[in-house]
């Protein structure tokens, strides 16, 4: 049964990630996207999160903690940041980029920050369980805050960059549109490392 408490960490996850999406969407209002495409690419963004990512993450923890690696060292935050990145793209090209629906160059952007904020919103949820359950007001606030303008737009810029790379080979042949969605989950990735990393060390 769904508890409250996970009830308002949903919205609470869900309704920060929901104002950023409208934010953007209206960056694209000239041309705007089908809205049933934004849905079904939020939704898959939020779909991958339960079954496939959290228990790879949960894996490559495990893994690391057998060689006796430290469970957040650098080496576990760019796996964890390979899936994240790796399924959110998954997520964006199931639900819209493999359709008619991504007929110009922005919109790889628009679809791969959709299917990014659908993953924060449930990701964020994660989050704020633990504060919520114990009461913790002040300790949610400020968590809902971080997550807001933090963790939310940390998956817009590296998925708004895997966005970029499809972008720039929009009018490319299929071979170099795939080498342009590699180089993007790269560099993506990269980026998601380091502001782990430094996040991790700031404490």
């Amino acid at each position: 049964m769904f508890s409250p408490v996970l009830l308002v960490a949903f919205m609470c996850g869900l309704l920060p990630a929901l104002l950023w999406l409208a934010f953007w969407l209206l960056e694209d209002k000239r041309n705007p996207e089908p809205k049933r495409y934004i849905f079904f690419t939020f939704l898959a963004g939020m779909g991958v999160v339960i079954p496939i990512v959290l228990p790879l993450e949960r894996f490559v923890q495990a893994q690391a903690a057998l060689v006796g690696y430290a469970a957040e060292g650098l080496l576990v935050l760019f796996f964890w940041a390979a899936i994240e990145e790796t399924f959110k793209f998954a997520a964006a090209y199931v639900a819209a980029l493999h359709w008619r629906v991504f007929d110009e160059p922005l919109d790889g952007v628009i679809y791969m920050v959709t299917a990014a904020l659908g993953f924060a919103a449930l990701e964020n949820m994660f989050f704020l369980v633990s504060p919520i359950q114990n009461g913790q007001v002040l300790q949610t606030i400020i968590t809902g805050d971080l997550r807001f303008v933090g963790a939310n737009l940390l998956h817009v810029l590296s998925s708004a960059t895997i966005g970029l790379a499809l972008a720039f080979s929009f009018s490319k042949s299929p071979r170099a549109r795939l080498r342009a969605a590699f180089f993007g989950v790269v560099l993506a990735t990269a980026l998601h490392t380091a502001f782990n990393f430094f996040i991790l060390s700031k404490g």
